[in-house]
């Protein structure tokens, strides 16, 4: 058995290590360590790995909370202390800087970070029934693969919505058709917590009943999906207003349907809002634009403090959801909102914009990389807050906007959003 020295973590959270001249990712080991593996995939550049044996455990090594740890496919970073786990992502984010864009930021800003256990709100459980394994299965795929982890618990949920796991399963294995209930999303609210499930044939009559006892039981609210994201309804109990969360530090309540996009961590949230507010720092008189604003998450704060909000998002359900928030919170006044295409975004379209003082970026995955290059090279905004879920993406936006726009990267951090996952969640300022 071969063992080797771990290097560093790359940005899966794997162990980087070399053996004669190809590089090696090895899950669950650390850097510092030496460590025996085991390879599940080889290619002539690389292999992909899996520890079977620690040698020598880093400083940073802890034993994980989770009983399902490395099975589970959830969490990558369970076996890693929680304040390594954030100084590693602080280096996947500027290492993407400098690798990808040849930047450094003039300051790196303190992590954005909260609790590291029960934080995730939203979740995306997988059913199946396996008589193999003792009936009806309610969890997470296990790693590399599409089978469902048998699991009673999950740490990174609320307890009280972990607890509703064994419940589920005993549930599900009261349905008629449990083969034909594939999925069940979690979306927490402040004060609801909602469970949409997917069948793939009709209920019966009984189904329903088995539904409607088990929300009047655990305090949930079931929604139901028959086939695509147009079927999604409110099932039990009727009548139920919609979810809600709340940025408390700006006196704004949000509406949501279980379905629509909210961030997973909801107190990161609104210490990211915070900190985004603190670097934009929206004046009165200022016209400010919030491109993928989803449904006001960034916008609302932005009007609350007194500038003028446009607000920008593909989706125009988004987009109709951000003007109900902008109501129930009364600021229709001084915010609007528009759907467009942003990643068709050229330079003709942003000049019609008119005046943008300032500019907040809040893309999914793929960044803004239409967006940056459609900056016009006369008149644009003074000062860019750039909210990013991929550090890749980010540096690759940065690139344009230093090296052909004109603007400096005056400072990034990284927020902890996803505590023990791979997932780097940053934000960074560029001045013009």
């Amino acid at each position: 058995m071969t063992i080797v020295a771990i290097e560093s973590l790359d940005n899966e959270g794997r162990g980087i290590a070399h053996v004669e001249g190809k590089v090696i990712f090895i899950e669950g080991a650390l850097p510092g360590e030496r460590v025996e593996f085991s390879s599940y995939r080889r290619k002539p550049s690389y292999e992909q790995a899996t520890v079977t044996k620690v040698i020598r455990a880093s400083s940073q090594r802890v034993t994980p909370a989770c009983p399902h740890f490395g099975v589970c496919g959830g969490c990558a970073l369970q076996h890693l202390n929680i304040a390594a786990q954030t100084a590693a992502k602080q280096r996947v984010l500027e290492d993407a800087f400098w690798h990808i864009a040849r930047l450094k930021p003039e300051q790196i800003y303190p992590p954005v970070a909260g609790g590291a256990w029960g934080y995730r709100h939203r979740a995306r459980f997988s059913a199946r029934w396996v008589s193999k394994k003792g009936g009806a299965l309610v969890g997470f795929r296990e790693k590399h693969s599409s089978h469902v982890v048998v699991m009673d618990s999950c740490a990174v949920l609320p307890p009280a919505v972990s607890a509703l796991i064994p419940e589920l399963k005993r549930l599900m294995a009261e349905m008629s058709a449990p083969e034909h209930l594939p999925q069940i999303e979690v979306a927490i609210g402040d004060v609801q917590t909602a469970l949409l499930l997917r069948h793939l044939s009709p209920l019966s009559a009984a189904d329903e009943d088995q539904l409607r006892c088990f929300a009047d039981a655990q305090g949930v609210v079931w929604y139901l999906q028959s086939k695509g994201p147009e079927t999604v309804r409110l099932f039990y109990p009727e009548h139920t207003p919609l979810l809600t969360y709340a940025l408390p530090d700006y006196s704004l309540e949000f509406r949501f349907w279980p379905t629509e996009f909210t961030q997973v961590n909801d107190g990161v949230n609104r210490m990211l809002v915070r900190r985004a507010m603190a670097l934009l720092a929206p004046q009165k008189g200022e016209r400010i634009v919030d491109l993928f604003c989803g449904l006001g998450n960034f916008t609302l704060p932005i009007a609350r403090l007194g500038a003028t909000a446009l607000g920008i998002e593909g989706s125009s359900a988004l987009v109709q959801r951000a003007e109900e928030n902008a109501a129930l919170n009364g600021l229709s006044a001084q915010c609007t909102f528009a759907v467009a295409n942003l990643f068709e975004a050229t330079e003709a379209g942003f000049t019609a914009l008119g005046r943008v003082d300032k500019l907040l970026i809040d893309p999914p995955r793929e960044g803004a990389f239409a967006l940056v290059n459609a900056l016009p090279a006369g008149d644009r905004p003074r000062r860019i807050v750039y909210v990013s879920c991929s550090p890749a993406t980010l540096a690759r936006d940065a690139a344009v906007l230093v090296h052909e726009k004109g603007y400096a990267l005056r400072g990034a951090g990284i927020a902890s959003m996803f505590p023990h996952t791979s997932h780097v969640e940053s934000i960074a300022v560029f001045e013009r």
